[in-house]
């Protein structure tokens, strides 16, 4: 079961080993996707901050703010989208697709809102350097609190690759 939310939710500090890899992000992450789609995000084991936070496949979240924000990015998806930690978690997640996607993404983040999650999402990304990519395959599923409520949403896919002209 995920810890009770705290501040730690929104903690937007790096993962490192003083805080455990931000394991009480990896928590979260983890056990709502258990959760909702029945099957793990990463094979048991110890250390599942950082297993997570080293993955080789993507994993993203923000909250639930009205207009929301990251607060988890994995190294895959650091290197992916080309932002550093600090930026990551500053980064309103709508920005993570190019203007003319933003509609369809809203769609998706409504759709996951009323379905709890979806394993099917297919679109194109872009990097801080505008370095598009198309993802295929993604999960993205409610993040749920002590209380069973969202208090955001995650992302993961594995399945990526650059667009013609792409830089």
């Amino acid at each position: 079961m995920p810890r009770p939310l705290t501040a730690m939710l929104y903690d937007r500090s790096e993962p490192a080993p003083g805080n455990g890899y931000q394991a009480g992000h990896a928590e979260l992450i983890a056990h709502s996707h258990l959760h909702l789609l029945g099957r793990p995000l990463l094979a048991e084991g110890a250390d599942l901050g950082e297993r997570l936070y080293r993955a080789p496949f993507v994993v993203l979240a923000h909250d639930a703010g009205a207009d929301p924000v990251f607060f988890y990015a994995n190294l895959t998806a650091q290197r992916l989208f080309e932002l550093a930690w600090a930026d990551f978690v500053r980064l309103p997640s709508r920005h993570s697709a190019e203007p003319v996607a933003r509609e369809e993404r809203q769609r998706l983040l409504d759709r996951v809102a009323g379905q709890g999650y979806i394993d099917d999402y297919a679109g194109v990304r872009v990097s801080a350097t505008g370095r598009r990519f198309r993802i295929a395959d993604a999960r993205v599923w409610n993040l749920l609190g002590a209380d069973g409520r969202a208090v955001g949403q995650a992302a993961a896919f594995s399945d990526w690759r650059a667009l013609a002209g792409a830089d």
